[in-house]
């Protein structure tokens, strides 16, 4: 029987870039122990630069910035100002922190691509960590760590198209109508309605920046058309999808707003 995976569906979303940081103002440091070839500690700010000095104990051998689709990412935004995840007894990430250091050092050709797919693959072991220690903030990383709630999460993330239900919800995370409805808010901090809304105009936002037209966004994440997506899309960022759409393709194309005027729906 396939495992539950609370991440999959989420990752797949947003692309990690992995930058190599020469300075202080990385949000991504690896450190060895004093005396030791191996990484033995990773550190990751989500919003910010670590803010971390050097000592005789420990010092940084990699420095970089991640970004993992910024705070259009639910759960990047909703993880801890400071994330520090101890490797010193786990080879295998170890192994994993010794290729990203060697491809940063290097910088041979292809080695950008490469450092964002070992990022992704840190980012999932730093995620796995972080869901299995939980939080007592509500929020996404709170309801992902919640073996009932997340249940209904995964199941919002994997169809945003769907008209989801509360009872339909309820009966995926094995929890009475009411208990579901209650516990929800008082894990993730909303309603799943608001969540589900929350995370369609997060999809619908990436897809309109990348030119898609509103009436294919709509369709797909379950809107009855380009005007419903619309209202609900300005009520959620202030501005309609068309607009986005067309100030992305302009600065893109670096062409004049007037070139645009004519593009349709």
């Amino acid at each position: 029987m396939q495992r539950f995976d609370r991440l999959s569906a989420l990752i797949s979303r947003f692309s990690i870039t992995v930058t190599p940081e020469s300075g202080s103002r990385a949000n991504l440091i690896v450190l060895r122990e004093a005396g030791s070839e191996l990484p033995s500690r990773v550190l990751l700010s989500p919003q910010q630069p670590v803010d971390f000095v050097a000592t005789d104990e420990r010092e940084p051998v990699f420095r970089a910035n991640t970004d993992w689709g910024g705070q259009a990412n639910p759960l990047f935004s909703a993880l801890p100002t400071l994330m520090e995840l101890d490797i010193s007894d786990n080879p295998e990430t170890q192994m994993l922190l010794q290729l990203l250091i060697a491809e940063g050092n290097a910088q041979r050709c292809g080695y950008n691509s490469v450092l964002n797919r070992l990022g992704e693959v840190l980012m999932v072991r730093l995620l796995r960590a972080q869901i299995q220690k939980g939080t007592a903030e509500p929020g996404l990383l709170a309801g992902l760590s919640d073996p009932r709630i997340s249940r209904a999460i995964v199941a919002v993330h994997e169809h945003p198209d769907k008209p989801w239900r509360n009872e339909e919800l309820a009966e995926i995370a094995g929890l009475s109508l009411s208990r579901f409805a209650e516990r929800f808010v008082q894990v993730v901090g909303e309603t799943p309605k608001a969540y589900l809304r929350r995370w369609r105009m997060v999809l619908a936002r990436q897809d309109v920046e990348r030119g898609e037209r509103i009436q294919t966004v709509a369709r797909r994440y379950g809107y009855g058309s380009g005007e419903a997506l619309s209202r609900a899309f300005r009520r959620q960022y202030g501005e309609s999808p068309l607009a986005l759409r067309r100030g992305a393709t302009a600065d893109e194309a670096k062409l004049p707003e007037e070139a645009l005027e004519n593009v349709g729906d």
